[in-house]
């Protein structure tokens, strides 16, 4: 009896320690650059949700609303995926937004009216312009080829925020010379 309770707790180890390094291995696999892209793309991610999110609520100018609310759809769909993936490869991602971003959300907070979309559809131009430079290399250089799909099913839609917010932008430009 003692020997079977024995055997079956060197089996249980075992077979724990295989898992466990077999799920090391996985996240060994995938290149730095990779797990660096997942990391990033996914503080992103979150930050163009809680920014959309401001936008879709505080936002005066309608299109701005609009775009705000099709950052939360778009963006929450995509971390969604990336969430999967990163899960997939056994990598952590971060659960909130950087410092950066939060700094530009507490910034945004304190604007209201015109003020706020002008801030708002700014900061989605910097983010997106380097979104799109991101995912493009990854899209091209990746070495994880889940992750170099992902890149490259995600690049459209980034591009077409970014047409979207310089859209956007240059009409609030164009509005505020008129008056």
């Amino acid at each position: 009896m003692k020997r079977a309770i024995v055997c079956a707790v060197v089996l249980a180890v075992s077979v724990g320690w295989w898992l466990t390094g077999a799920a090391v291995g996985q996240a060994m696999k995938v290149g730095d650059k990779d797990q660096q892209f997942l990391r990033h793309a996914a503080s992103d991610g979150l930050a163009e949700v809680q920014l959309g999110q401001m936008a879709a609520e505080r936002a005066t100018n309608s299109e701005v609303q609009r775009f705000g609310q099709r950052m939360v759809t778009d963006h929450t769909k995509a971390n969604q995926e990336l969430m999967a993936l990163a899960q997939s490869k056994n990598i952590s991602i971060p659960k909130e937004i950087d410092k950066k971003h939060q700094k530009t959300a507490e910034a945004l907070a304190k604007k209201h009216g015109a003020s706020f979309d002008r801030e708002y559809m700014h900061a989605m131009v910097t983010d997106h312009e380097k979104a799109v430079q991101l995912f493009s290399t990854v899209a091209k250089e990746g070495q994880d080829a889940a992750i170099k799909a992902f890149a490259s099913r995600t690049l459209p839609t980034l591009q077409e925020h970014l047409q979207m917010a310089r859209q956007l932008t240059q009409q609030q430009g164009s509005m505020s010379q008129a008056r």
